[in-house]
């Protein structure tokens, strides 16, 4: 597996002991990448156990994932996943994987202590360069340089609160508006945002106002000089997809291949195979748009069992 997965970086002269140290470094460098990116994109697995996470640094076992449209941490589309799998808990899933691949590995080093102290080492840190990917991860999303705890928790809270679509949200906020009323385009407004709506929408505008002075005080790497809206838009567009794989236009797709038909089925590869480029205004309004409130509860669609 070794030399399958981790050639080139895991030197083949080496003791077993000194590739297995690596090998947990390694896999534990590709597992926080890993999850930090599903989150960035919106995926969840939905079925995240050890049985279903590759040391090759992958997942396996796709059948209950799918894509976020209503943000929401506890998003799980799998009917059978509980509170174990959901979106953002998908960090503690991969340290409760990763801390049984590391007793996996033990007895390949049982008579080198020090090898033994190295794993047990890594398998402990795990939570902190987790936690930092996903720092890291959120400032990206956000342009910012560094990661703002008050800043993404008061976003986290207006984001589950007013029910806003995961990837639409990003992508306008990606765009640098002036005001709210780009967001309010991902709105699929709740209940709680209903019952006060000037209320939310003098919130969101508040976060708006501190987000934008945040990124007004952030130079750019290059130069000493303030970034501007055009290269703060730019570098987020780089990390917020504007299209994501839903499963609401998935499931069309494959209906009509069922028959003989695959047309749906290339333009949705075409389509997704770009998924940080602006595109055709067709494929905008086909694609880039709320999903149907019919299809929330459409089993199959919105949830599905794990051998789905």
């Amino acid at each position: 597996m070794i030399d399958r997965e981790y050639s080139d970086v895991i030197d083949n002269t080496l003791t077993t002991a000194e590739k297995v140290v690596l090998l947990a470094r390694e896999f534990r460098n590709r597992l926080t990448s890993l999850i930090a990116n599903w989150t960035r994109v919106g995926y969840c697995q939905g079925n995240f156990n050890s049985d279903n996470c590759a040391a090759g640094g992958f997942t396996l076992d796709y059948g209950p994932f799918g894509f976020c449209d209503v943000f929401n941490p506890q998003y799980q589309p799998w009917t059978g996943g509980g509170h174990h799998f959901p979106f953002l808990n998908q960090p503690m899933a991969a340290e409760r994987n990763f801390h049984m691949f590391c007793t996996a590995l033990l007895p390949l080093v049982a008579s080198h202590q020090d090898s033994i102290k190295n794993i047990d080492e890594i398998c402990t840190d795990f939570t902190t360069v987790m936690q930092a990917k996903m720092e890291n991860m959120w400032a990206e999303k956000l342009g910012l340089h560094t990661f703002n705890t008050g800043l993404f928790r008061e976003l986290e809270t207006l984001m589950t609160q007013t029910a806003v679509d995961y990837t639409i949200f990003f992508r306008e906020l990606s765009t640098v508006p002036g005001d709210i009323g780009p967001l309010k385009k991902s709105f699929y407004k709740n209940a709680t945002y209903n019952a006060d709506p000037e209320g939310m929408d003098k919130r969101w505008s508040e976060w708006l106002t501190t987000w934008k002075s945040l990124n007004a005080s952030t130079t750019d790497a290059n130069s000493a000089r303030p970034r501007s809206q055009y290269e703060l838009s730019r570098q987020m567009k780089l990390v917020n997809p504007k299209y994501s794989l839903r499963e609401w236009f998935v499931v069309p797709a494959y209906q009509q291949a069922s028959i003989g038909n695959y047309s749906l089925v290339r333009e949705l590869q075409e389509v997704m195979t770009q998924p940080y480029a602006e595109q055709s205004i067709d494929v905008e309004e086909k694609y880039y748009r709320l999903k149907p409130l019919e299809f929330f509860e459409t089993g199959g669609l919105s949830h599905y069992s794990c051998s789905s």
